[in-house]
């Protein structure tokens, strides 16, 4: 599986059943995509900069919820992902052959009073259970963990809502062998600095970036491993 980093929260995961783009908002890669392509694309919240020019939007598959503090049920996506399906909302699921669980999850500690809720999204590519965390703003709870089950790379937003270290303990709650840290901070000084105090966090303080990770099951390292990906419009 080929793990790539457009900025922000977007991820896009490549493995031999499919391709998943993970938060590839508009505001993230432009109401084009720059070329980004799948053949899903989850959204873990509504965008939280919409472009002023949405354009056209995708349809959500039957059953999305559309409630004020929920994702609505048709996040505007970039023209190069229409044709994707989307998935906006927690339960299982089996499209192109990739098995997907989302879990409510909330943008804050307040259970979602003061930012919303959030989707936890794992993906299950060439073997490996992906995490995209989304913007969760919390640590998981034993219900939630139990949903998500077992972990081997987690896709962990710093600088939003989740402190450096609410973000260390909620990795040590997944267990995952390869920590991907994805910086959603506006601020990119700001941002560079929770990162720093992250990695000093999880012992990884010498980390070298990489422009993108490409993992197989028997490259899984036994131990907890942090990989700092290089934003692709900064490669």
């Amino acid at each position: 599986m080929e793990i790539t980093w457009f900025g922000a929260g977007c991820v896009r995961l490549r493995g031999r059943e499919g391709t998943v783009a993970a938060d590839a908002y508009r505001s993230v890669v432009g109401p084009t995509g720059r070329g980004l392509t799948a053949d899903i694309a989850t959204y873990s919240h509504p965008d939280s900069q919409p472009v002023a020019q949405r354009g056209r939007t995708g349809a959500s598959p039957p059953g999305a919820s559309n409630g004020h503090r929920g994702p609505p049920a048709d996040v505007p996506r970039p023209t190069s992902l229409e044709s994707a399906f989307p998935l906006e909302r927690p339960g299982e699921f089996e499209v192109h052959d990739v098995l997907l669980t989302g879990v409510r999850t909330f943008r804050d500690e307040a259970q979602g009073a003061s930012r919303g809720t959030n989707v936890c999204f794992v993906y299950e590519l060439d073997g490996l259970h992906t995490i995209h965390l989304g913007d969760i703003g919390h640590v998981l709870t034993e219900e939630m963990v139990g949903e998500i089950g077992s972990v081997d790379v987690a896709c962990v937003p710093i600088g939003g809502a989740l402190g450096a270290a609410r973000a260390a303990e909620l990795v040590a709650q997944l267990d995952a062998h390869l920590v991907l840290p994805l910086v959603v901070s506006e601020n990119e000084s700001a941002g560079s600095a929770e990162l720093g105090r992250f990695l000093h966090e999880m012992g990884a303080s010498d980390t070298v970036p990489q422009s993108k990770l490409v993992v197989t099951i028997s490259s899984v390292p036994h131990e907890s491993t942090v990989v700092v990906l290089e934003a692709r419009s900064k490669s």
